[in-house]
């Protein structure tokens, strides 16, 4: 009588393609569990852009026209950049420290992953983009020919957008400070050739064009169409759109290139 032995193989999550509702917001509400433990990286998010402007405004304090050409266009750059930094940072952690590997062994995919981030990030960035839009605003005398509701909503992307770029750019790191060493590398070109220092049509054409491709430039227009124009027009739907569209982008980038830990 002879008997025979049966080995089941290990379990292997199935790849999950779709965006699940409940695992998104299960990523979102675990993640901001977490950064509500951990208040200076809360404090660098939503205080940090409006210490800047707060500064900036009184840098200029004998030439406010100065203050109201840039101002605008720094409220978009601020967030952006603290979301950048904040976020690749704080992806890196998850997966260092193997928390994402044992994530992704659960029936939980990718795009649940990346989605549920850029929720609860989202979600401090609203509140950032908030409390910047209205510091300017009303406390800083910021002059804005357009809807407020306009400038906030381009802040809005802006921060988004650098939690996209933030996501995506960790994927690439290996430690925290290599992180940080993407910000030269992918904040500063867009910072430059924005159009924040001098309008863009003034650049030599190979660094125009360049602009041209760059989300930031689009961002910066975006401000500038607010601070000049009375009603929502149609340079200021295109700018919104390309801004959202390209965090669209990098998010789906994002996903594709999560990996489960840092070799």
């Amino acid at each position: 009588m002879s008997t025979t032995t049966s080995t089941t193989p290990p379990h292997t999550p199935a790849p999950i393609s779709a965006l699940n509702p409940s695992r998104t917001m299960a990523t979102a509400a675990r993640v901001l569990r977490q950064l509500r433990h951990d208040p200076r990286s809360i404090a660098l998010m939503i205080l940090i852009p409006c210490v800047m402007l707060f500064l900036l405004r009184y840098v200029f304090d004998g030439s406010p026209r100065t203050f109201d050409s840039i101002g605008a266009s720094l409220l978009g750059i601020f967030p952006l950049i603290t979301m950048f930094l904040v976020t690749s940072i704080a992806t890196l952690r998850e997966r260092t420290s193997g928390t994402l590997e044992r994530l992704l062994a659960m029936p939980l995919g990718k795009g649940d992953l990346i989605a549920g981030y850029a929720l609860a990030f989202g979600t401090l960035a609203i509140i950032q983009s908030a409390l910047a839009t209205g510091l300017a605003l009303w406390f800083l005398d910021l002059d804005v020919t357009g809807s407020p509701w306009l400038l906030l909503l381009v802040a809005l992307l802006d921060a988004l957008l650098g939690t996209a770029l933030g996501l995506f750019v960790s994927a690439f790191a290996a430690s925290e400070f290599q992180a940080v060493q993407f910000m030269p590398a992918v904040i500063f070109p867009q910072l430059l050739l924005c159009g924040l220092f001098t309008p863009r049509d003034n650049m030599h054409p190979v660094l125009e064009t360049i602009s041209d491709v760059l989300p930031m430039s689009y961002a910066v227009d975006g401000m500038n169409e607010v601070l000049h124009h009375t009603d929502m027009t149609a340079d200021f739907v295109r700018d919104a759109l390309i801004v959202a569209g390209c965090a669209l982008l990098v998010l789906a980038l994002g996903a594709a290139t999560l990996r489960r830990r840092t070799p």
